[in-house]
């Protein structure tokens, strides 16, 4: 899957220009520019703000699949695994 592709997608989709996007991510224009033109360097707070907006998710898997998600740390601490 193309990322930047998917932004863009998703961004028409919901009716939002690159200004519209950015002003309601709290970014600048260019970084939505460039998230849409799969530039390297983004950073990922910039992504994670975009993607928010557009109800989008990332969704990452190593060499094992999906590993479970561990509780807080304090949900931990109540059962004995701190």
């Amino acid at each position: 899957m193309d990322m930047a592709l998917e932004v863009k997608r998703h961004r028409k989709a919901a009716g939002l220009t690159q200004s519209g996007l950015a002003a309601l991510a709290g970014i600048g224009k260019t970084s939505v520019f460039d998230i849409e033109k799969g530039k390297p360097g983004i950073r990922l707070e910039t992504l994670l703000a975009v993607l928010m907006v557009l109800n989008m998710t990332i969704r990452l898997e190593g060499p094992f699949g999906m590993v479970p998600q561990a509780g807080t740390v304090s949900e931990d601490k109540e059962k004995g695994h701190a």
